[in-house]
This record gives structure tokens, C-alpha cells and sequence, in this order.
């Protein structure tokens, strides 16, 4: 009966369901606490003394987060030392960190003459540490395994941003703002008014706090895929050495699944047409160009472009965007071959997208087709596609250089994050020093 299940949904199966189960909550915690903090953005900007600016400085201080994989390749140069340890000290970290944001993320403190939201800052740090260097150690040490488990870990890592998102919509965001009367009956004083906003069926900090355990659980599930006996016997034929630190032994007559992936690769190898340098350093540019607008420069306006609409709009565009960027990382699983003309043909569509959502951060107090469905409706299908677009193309670029070998994933990374790390400071400078996007107040 198993076995024609498994057929039914063209699995394989000799896989484990326990190991399957494992790695998708394994993961599930790897940027989970950073996917949170953005579907919490439209409550957050609410309580926070940086108001709309807040999404920028986040951007920013997420970014830093990029010195745990710097720290973490340093250290392997240095002295070898056991992954597990390390991954369990990270998820341990993002779970601390998620309950302490539960309990100060409407906390301030006092800096260069304002109030500034610092401990907010150093929690969202403590999380980005963990999402950041999981691309570095979480993936590779799914590597000991069978390949048929890095699928499902890639499962649960598109999970981390949908299962915020299901909590932020039962959470809800309370409704848009409403202008109310707060001075006396007076009918010689001229009437005084003040924004009042629903309050969501919870608060942020027990959204933190269901954060927390899930990356709680997240971690228990590692420990248990790194110790149980039956998932060790998923591993593949392969030599662990200390750190991320493995070789995979030489394929055997009796090793079926080894001898069939060997086949593929010779396969892929064979039918494989390496890309021209032009090709090669356009697929370089774009995916930089990707990672400046989806990583750096749209998540600092996003509160501009959506905010005069209404809470509403803002907390349906987050959360459909979160879940739009694993939608498109399935999509991408079962397009066998992706080509240089569809990229760029996708790299068009997304103009457009682009263009309408840094319009209506522009025109921001006022922009087009304000308190109108119609304008609502478009802002939130704007964002949601132009976010699925960024994440598809980033992840059809990163398979088709994939193939080339060498070092190109490790340049893949660097543009990717030079990209992302542009986009921070240019959006940073632009909402923070200039008057280039102005707030709405609807009072």
C-alpha cells in the first residue's frame, strides 16, 4: 500500500517520511525569524519612532548579517570543528531572538538626540545571523544525504516564508485608519482629530512568541535528523570529515541510486553547452540587478507605496508577497530547463511591475487610484507578482550557471549580495536624507 502511494505521487519509495519530515521543519528555521519581521512590518511601522522609514533601516541591518557566513568561512580556515554543533547554536540563537523581539520590539532608546528602536535592531541582527549563514551551512550539510532530501529541505525552506504569512493573515492588522474627534463638545473650538487603527485579533508580541517555537521545534527537528539511527542510514556513499567537510565515495555495481545519479550527471555533462563569457557575465548583471531591487531597494518602500492605500492593503501585500517567493521556487521545480531568452524575456516583464510599484512610492502621499478598490487591488497584485518574478528569476539564473562548475556559484553569491547590499544603502540614503518619499497622514 506504501509503496503504490508512493507511486501515486511519484515518490520514491525507498525515502523515509520520517527523514523527509525532519528536513522540511530542519527547513523551515532557516529564514523563518527575518520572513516574520517582514510580515510584521505593517504593525511594527505603527509603534515604531522611525515610522515609515523602519522597513529601510531593517533592510540594513539585515544585510550585516552577511558577517556570519564571512565569520563562519574564516573559522573553517582556521580549525575544523563539527556543522552540528554550530547549526544548533544558531537556531538556539533565532529562537532567543524571536522571544526577546516579542517582549522589546516597541521598546526605544535614546541616540544622537531621538528615539530610536534599538532594541528592535539587535534582535532582527541576532535573526539575520541565523537566515544569512544558513546558506552556508545549512544546505551543504543537507549534502550528506541522499539527494532525494535536499528537495524537501528546499520544501521547508519555502516554508519559512509561508508559514508566517498564514499567521499574519489569522492575525490580521485591524483595519485602516480612521480619523476620530478627541477635544470637547465646544462648538467655538475648532474640532481636533486623531488616528485611530483597529486592533488586530493579536498582538505582535504572541506572533513573536509562535515564532519562537517554531524555530524551537525547527532545531529539535535537526537534532533528531543529525542523531536518530534512521536518518543516518539516509545518508548518501559519502565521507564526513569535520565542518561541511565531505567527499562522496566512487559509485559500486550494487549502489542502484548512486549508478543512476551518475548516469544524470554524465548525461547533463554531455548534453550541457557551456555559456559564452557575454552570456555568462549578462546572467552575473541580472542576477545582481535582482537582488539590488527584490533584497535592497523595494522592501525600504514598500511601506510608501502601500501605506496610503491603508493598513489593509499593506498586510495583504506583505503577506502574498512572502508567500509568492516560495509559489515561485515550486514553480521553478517542475520547469526541467530554463534558457538565457526566457530569463530575459521574465527580466521585461518585471519592468513594468517595477515601475508601477516606484511610482506609487513616489507620488506618495498621493498616489494613483487612492481611496479606490480598484488602486488597492493593483498595489497588492503589484507587489505580489513583482516579488515572485524577482524570486523566480534569481532561482532560473542561479540553476542555469549551476551547470558551468568551478567557482560560479561562489561568484553567484557575491553578486548576489553585492546586489543586495547597493540596494540597501542606495534606499537607505534616499528615504533617510532626502525628500524623495514623503509619508501619509490621514488626519
Amino acid at each position: 500500500m506504501r509503496k503504490k502511494l508512493y507511486l501515486l505521487c511519484g515518490l520514491n519509495s525507498e525515502r523515509k517520511l520520517i527523514v523527509d519530515l525532519l528536513a522540511i521543519l530542519f527547513g523551515i528555521g532557516s529564514w523563518l525569524g527575518i520572513n516574520s519581521v517582514y510580515v510584521q512590518l505593517p504593525l511594527l511601522v505603527g509603534n515604531a519612532p522611525e515610522g515609515w522609514n523602519l522597513p529601510s533601516y531593517l533592510v540594513v541591518i539585515i544585510q550585516l548579517g552577511n558577517i556570519g557566513p564571512i565569520l563562519y568561512t574564516a573559522a573553517l580556515r582556521i580549525k575544523s570543528f563539527r556543522d552540528s554543533y554550530l547549526i544548533v547554536a544558531l537556531l538556539v540563537l533565532g529562537s532567543c531572538a524571536a522571544m526577546t523581539t516579542a517582549f522589546v520590539y516597541d521598546q526605544t532608546v535614546h541616540v544622537f538626540g531621538a528615539e530610536r528602536s534599538v532594541p528592535l535592531f539587535i534582535t532582527v541582527f541576532g535573526l539575520s545571523l541565523v537566515g544569512c549563514t544558513s546558506s552556508v551551512l545549512f544546505m551543504p550539510y543537507m549534502g550528506r544525504f541522499k539527494g532525494i532530501y535536499l528537495i524537501t529541505y528546499l520544501i521547508g525552506e519555502g516554508f519559512s516564508g509561508f508559514v508566517p504569512s498564514i499567521v499574519a493573515l489569522i492575525q490580521g492588522v485591524g483595519g485602516n485608519g480612521e480619523c476620530i474627534v478627541v477635544n470637547g463638545t465646544d462648538p467655538n473650538e475648532p474640532p481636533q482629530y486623531t488616528s485611530y487603527t483597529p486592533p488586530p485579533r493579536f498582538g505582535t508580541r504572541p506572533y513573536f512568541i509562535v515564532s519562537s517555537v517554531i524555530l524551537a521545534i525547527s532545531m529539535v527537528a535537526f537534532v533528531l535528523l543529525d542523531r536518530l539511527a534512521v536518518c543516518r542510514r539516509e545518508y548518501a556513499a559519502v565521507s564526513i570529515g569535520n565542518g561541511n567537510n565531505y567527499a562522496y565515495e566512487p559509485s559500486t555495481p550494487n549502489d542502484e541510486e548512486t549508478r543512476s545519479a551518475a548516469g544524470d550527471a554524465a548525461a547533463t555533462t554531455k548534453e550541457k553547452a557551456s555559456l559564452d563569457r557575454t552570456n555568462y557575465l549578462l546572467m552575473m548583471v541580472l542576477i545582481s540587478v535582482m537582488c539590488l531591487f527584490g533584497n535592497g531597494f523595494f522592501p525600504s518602500i514598500q511601506s510608501y507605496s502601500c501605506l496610503p492605500y491603508g493598513n489593509v492593503a499593506y498586510h495583504l501585500t506583505v503577506t502574498l508577497s512572502s508567500m509568492a517567493n516560495p509559489a515561485a521556487c515550486f514553480l521553478a521545480f517542475f520547469v526541467q530547463r530554463n534558457s538565457i531568452r526566457s530569463i530575459v524575456a521574465l527580466s521585461v516583464v518585471f519592468v513594468p511591475f517595477a515601475a508601477y510599484a516606484l511610482t506609487t512610492a513616489m507620488t506618495s502621499p498621493d498616489p494613483p487610484l487612492m481611496h479606490n478598490v480598484l488602486g488597492d487591488i493593483l498595489v497588492v497584485a503589484c507587489w505580489t507578482l513583482l516579488v515572485g518574478l524577482v524570486s523566480y528569476i534569481r532561482l532560473a539564473i542561479t540553476t542555469l550557471l549551476r551547470c558551468e562548475g568551478g567557482q560560479t556559484l561562489v561568484w553567484v553569491g557575491v553578486a548576489s549580495q553585492l546586489g543586495s547590499l547597493v540596494g540597501s544603502i542606495l534606499s537607505f540614503t534616499l528615504v533617510n536624507f532626502t525628500d524623495t518619499f514623503q509619508q501619509y497622514y490621514p488626519c
